[in-house]
């Protein structure tokens, strides 16, 4: 593969929030540290990403020490929320998934719903190692998520983002191109690669850590919203469906699983294993 490395990392302290993109991240086996622990739910308990709520993409939290966050959004004072202390968990559902999550504060779920203008709750995962498995199907027992959609880590490669922006330029959606990698949020993204060079891989190492490359990455409406605007376009679904449609899924990315714990960071060498 020559010399790919590292080019960027991504953590997304709540999911569907904005990202931070630090120069290096601890793995640990449910993810990046401080990934995706923290989630909003509806008054029925589901999930509520940027599938219902594009707003999302424009609120962001900063990861605190001691695993606390702080909560920012346009026209709001930010309000920063402790780990929950209480004994007791909540159920969600995240996909079908049924999970038991620590519900915050009563001043963060008001926050939360201030911003988007309807009831939501923000709930902490206490306990990643038991709380919710990967689907069976792709892992090996004991292997555990955040609340990321599936897996632990999503990889992209720009050589693949490359591709995918000149076969939107040449379409009859090109004025929404070329989409910024954020689309797609990753967690960590590969340079130096072939395009599409990712779907051949079975186990890659970026510096130390090695994981395992379990499946594709299904893509669902939220690549099409403006991670600046919370605007939603048609691409890149559109251009997907025409070039990197496997069976029933739009594929950008793969999911990844850890192996081994450690620490990555920017330029790290990837180094495919299999």
């Amino acid at each position: 593969m020559g010399n790919a490395e590292l080019y960027s990392i991504h953590v997304h302290p709540v999911k569907a929030f904005r990202a931070l993109s630090p120069r290096e991240a601890v793995v640990e086996p449910w993810g990046l540290a401080g990934d995706r622990r923290w989630v909003l739910i509806d008054d029925g308990g589901k999930v509520v990403t940027q599938r219902q709520q594009p707003r999302l993409a424009l609120a962001a939290a900063e990861l605190l020490p001691g695993g606390g966050i702080r909560l920012s959004a346009p026209g709001r004072e930010p309000r920063t929320v402790p780990v929950p202390q209480q004994a007791g968990t909540t159920p969600l559902d995240l996909f079908g998934d049924k999970v038991e999550a620590v519900l915050a504060d009563t001043a963060a779920h008001a926050w939360c719903s201030d911003y988007l203008g309807t009831e939501v709750r923000l709930l902490h995962m206490d306990d990643p190692a038991t709380r919710r498995p990967v689907d069976p199907q792709y892992a090996r027992p004991g292997e555990t998520v955040s609340f990321a959609d599936g897996y632990p880590l999503l990889v992209t490669t720009l050589a693949s983002l490359d591709a995918l922006n000149t076969w939107i330029a040449r379409g009859d959606r090109a004025d929404e191109g070329p989409l910024p990698m954020n689309r797609f949020r990753p967690n960590v993204v590969v340079a130096g690669t072939a395009a599409w060079a990712e779907d051949d891989w079975r186990r890659i190492a970026i510096g130390e850590v090695t994981f395992r490359v379990p499946k594709m990455c299904g893509r669902c409406v939220v690549t099409t919203t403006d991670q600046d605007t919370a605007q939603r376009g048609k691409e890149p679904l559109r251009t997907l469906g025409r070039h990197r449609r496997f069976g029933s899924q739009l594929v950008f990315g793969q999911n990844l699983v850890p192996e081994s714990r450690g620490t990555v960071r920017i330029g790290d060498p990837v180094t495919v294993l299999e």
